[in-house]
């Protein structure tokens, strides 16, 4: 028999989307937020939906281009300036992931949630999340063809696993005429068909609507400060006293790992932050937009383009650094003809919550009634409503498939 009350922890794309199917079985939900919903890793976050290139984050060719990029301080990556062990401890145990066997194991993994991801989307929009997913064609732009290798070597990586892309080449004045905003120095792109994107702010703030329209609370401004078993019940402590429940999500992002960690959760966790801001276009970008050497996504947002990038391993509470947002302007300037960047508008940065296997955490803890839901990294848009439709049917009926198993949190 599953859980009758189930407590959440994090508003963001992954709990609100845990918090939603699990009233999918009839289930009471409470959502509980240290911020506002949607306001952490979600609400930065280019939108993109693209399964082509939902992999691993560790890789062997990260080693090669990290090492080059923290000694560069215009580069997309920064470290820190001070020494850090739960950092160091970190990348000690990503840079050991960082192998093309295992890589390629981790991606037969990713294949199995990649080939889900517009299903799980589609069934929020079917059953009452009011918003918007739009089919695109991705455009990648390289000033040449040396900087498509990597991007190239990823597909196929992604290709091999048995997963299906649709690539097309195309050339400079191809590129253009495909997206005028190009400027003349990009000589070479790549179409990734069939994939999509989302206004992940106007996603979130609906799928939060049909959360609460179906009876769910969602309580904002609230921090939670441990989780207790005790008497058959799971404690949930807060500045308000706190709440008994019959079981409890934790899907605090880059938070989670001082939640999680009392509850057999061992894998190394830290927020990888990101960068982005909004900036007006001559005209409209027509597709989402990526530029891997510059590590940016674009994606339209009217009349502007939300810009999204930036790899910078910081404390999730440090401020923003203006550095990180004209570094990233220094890149795409000459990328980018039709941006006016005296107009930079809705800066924010964001911790994005990385594993250190590039897996993400999703399953029972050790403690019965505690359930893990994060370590998606940038994905957590993406594999958000997948995470909750995967959580809850486990929660629910006790049912493991093969992608649960894969990403059990207690590894």
């Amino acid at each position: 028999m599953g859980p009758r009350k189930v407590v959440v922890v994090g508003a963001g794309m992954v709990g609100l989307s845990c918090a939603w199917s699990l009233q999918e079985y009839g289930i009471d939900v409470e959502v509980l937020d240290r911020a506002a919903v949607g306001s952490g890793a979600s609400w930065g976050n280019a939108g993109f939906l693209a399964p082509a290139l939902t992999v691993p984050l560790p890789e062997p060719s990260i080693l090669r281009y990290g090492i080059r990029a923290v000694m560069d301080r215009h580069s997309p990556v920064r470290l820190p300036p001070r020494a850090d062990p739960e950092l160091a401890r970190f990348l000690l145990r990503l840079s050991r992931n960082c192998t093309t066997a295992r890589w390629s194991k981790a991606m037969a993994g990713y294949r199995m949630l990649n080939e889900r991801i517009f299903e799980s989307f589609d069934a929020q929009l079917t059953d009452g999340v009011r918003a918007e997913v739009r089919a695109a064609d991705l455009l990648a732009a390289f000033t040449g063809a040396a900087e498509a290798t990597g991007l190239q070597h990823e597909l196929d990586g992604v290709v091999a696993s048995g997963q299906q892309v649709d690539v097309e080449l195309l050339t400079g004045d191809q590129a253009r005429h495909a997206e005028p905003n190009l400027s003349e120095q990009i000589r070479l792109a790549m179409v990734v068909r069939g994939q999509r994107y989302i206004d992940p702010v106007a996603y979130a703030s609906a799928l939060a609507a049909s959360v609460r329209a179906r009876g769910g609370t969602i309580t904002e401004h609230l921090a939670v400060s441990g989780i207790q078993r005790t008497a058959g019940r799971i404690r949930v402590s807060s500045a308000d006293g706190g709440r008994e429940a019959d079981a409890v999500v934790l899907a605090s992002g880059a938070w989670l790992p001082q939640l999680a960690t009392p509850h057999g959760v061992r894998m190394p966790q830290f927020g990888g932050r990101g960068y982005s801001f909004t900036v007006p276009l001559r005209q409209p970008l027509r597709s989402p937009l990526y530029f891997p050497a510059a590590r940016a996504a674009l994606a339209p947002r009217g009349d502007r383009v939300r810009v999204a990038g930036v790899m910078e391993f910081q404390r999730p509470d440090a401020p923003l650094d203006p550095a990180r947002i004209a570094a990233t302007v220094r890149a795409l300037r000459p990328l980018l003809a039709g941006a006016d960047w005296s107009r930079i508008e809705d800066q924010w940065v964001g911790a994005r919550p990385l594993s250190a296997d590039g897996i993400p955490l999703v399953g029972p803890s050790t403690t019965e009634g505690v359930y893990i839901a994060g370590g998606h990294g940038m994905w957590g848009v993406t594999l958000g409503p997948l995470t909750g439709r995967l959580l809850a049917e486990r929660m629910a009926t006790g049912s493991i498939g093969p992608e649960l198993d894969w990403l059990d949190p207690t590894r």
